[in-house]
C-alpha cells in the first residue's frame, strides 16, 4: 500500500507543487518556440510528474529567515530544472539505461538520445540563467548561490562526481566509504544545496546556515538510501519504473552492503539527526521536519 503524507502535509505539498509548476511554466520556453523539438523534450521531462521536493525544501528553508517567499520561487524552481536534467542523463543507455521515468517513457525513448542529451543540457543552462536573473534578490546572494550549485553539480563531491563513482563501483564489492561518497555526492549534494539556496537568498547568517546544511546533508543521504530500498522492495506501479535495476547492474547500495533492516534503521537515525539540527528554529521548522519524516516512509 502506498504511503501518503498526512492530510495537512499533503495539502501543503500540493499547494507548493502547484506554485512551483506555475513558475516553471513561465520559465520554460513554449513548445512552439523554435527549435521546437528541444523545447518539447524539455517540457516533457519537467512536467512528467514529480513532487518538487527540492524547490519546496528551498522555499521552506528561506521561510526560516523571511516571511515573503515570493522572490524565492524562480531560484527554487531552477533547482527542479537541475534535478530534471540529472534524471534525463541518468536514464540514458550509457548510464542507468532506464526506459521508464515516473511511469512514462524516458526522455530519450520519447524523443531520441541526441535530443534527450541536449534537453538535459538546456535545462541545466536555463537554471543558471534563472538564478542570475532572479529579481528582488541582492546580486551578491545570487552569485553565491550560483557557486553553491555549481559545486553541488560538479565533479568535486557533486552530482557528476557521484555518478562517476557510482559507475565505477558497479560489479565490485561495496565498501562503506565509497558508498557514502556516492550517495552524498549523487543525491545529497543537491539536497544540501537546495536548503542552503533558500537560506542564503533569505539572508541567513553563517551559524544558521550550518544548521540548515546539516539538515540538508542528512535528509539527502536518507532520501537516496530509501531509493536503494525501494529498488529492492518497491513495485513497478508505485515507482513508475522497473524495480531491481540496482541488483541487475550490480550497483553499490546500502541494502547490498548492510541489508534491508539495517538500512532502514540508518535512514531513521539520519532523519532524526536532521530534525534535531533544526531545533533552534522552533515551530518555523515544523514543515521541514514533517517533510523529512514523510520522505523516510515514502513508497515512490
Amino acid at each position: 500500500m502506498s504511503v501518503v503524507p498526512s492530510p495537512k502535509l499533503g495539502q501543503f505539498l500540493e499547494q507548493q507543487r502547484a506554485r512551483v509548476d506555475r513558475t516553471l511554466e513561465k520559465l520554460l520556453p513554449g513548445a512552439e518556440v523554435v527549435p521546437n523539438s528541444i523545447h518539447r523534450a524539455m517540457r516533457y521531462a519537467v512536467f512528467a510528474g514529480g513532487k518538487r521536493i527540492r524547490p519546496v525544501l528551498c522555499l521552506e528553508a528561506g521561510r526560516l529567515f523571511r516571511d515573503n517567499d515570493g522572490p524565492l520561487l524562480p531560484p527554487a524552481s531552477a533547482l527542479e530544472l537541475i534535478h530534471t536534467y540529472s534524471l534525463i542523463h541518468d536514464d540514458l543507455p550509457a548510464l542507468d539505461n532506464d526506459e521508464l521515468r515516473r511511469g512514462k517513457p524516458s526522455c530519450h525513448v520519447a524523443f531520441g538520445e541526441a535530443t534527450a542529451i541536449l534537453a538535459g543540457d538546456g535545462l541545466l543552462t536555463l537554471a543558471f540563467q534563472v538564478l542570475a536573473e532572479s529579481p528582488d534578490i541582492p546580486p551578491e546572494r545570487c552569485l553565491r548561490v550560483n557557486r553553491e550549485l555549481a559545486r553541488a553539480i560538479g565533479t568535486l563531491g557533486g552530482m557528476i562526481g557521484g555518478q562517476v563513482a557510482d559507475l565505477e563501483a558497479e560489479a565490485k564489492p561495496p565498501d562503506a566509504r565509497t558508498l557514502e561518497y556516492i550517495h552524498a555526492s549523487k543525491t545529497g549534494a543537491l539536497f544540501r544545496a537546495s536548503v542552503r539556496t533558500g537560506a542564503i537568498l533569505a539572508g541567513a547568517g553563517e551559524g544558521d546556515l550550518k544548521k540548515v546544511s546539516v539538515y540538508g546533508e542528512k535528509v539527502g543521504l536518507a532520501f537516496q538510501i530509501v531509493d536503494d530500498l525501494l529498488d529492492v522492495v518497491g513495485s513497478r506501479e508505485e515507482l513508475g519504473k522497473a524495480p531491481g535495476k540496482d541488483a541487475e547492474h550490480e550497483k553499490a547500495t546500502y541494502p547490498a552492503l548492510y541489508g534491508v533492516e539495517k538500512s532502514r534503521a540508518m535512514t531513521a537515525q539520519m532523519v532524526e539527526e536532521a530534525c534535531g539540527a533544526l531545533a533552534p528554529f522552533g515551530e518555523k521548522a515544523a514543515n521541514l521536519k514533517e517533510i523529512a519524516r514523510y520522505l523516510l516512509k515514502r513508497t515512490s
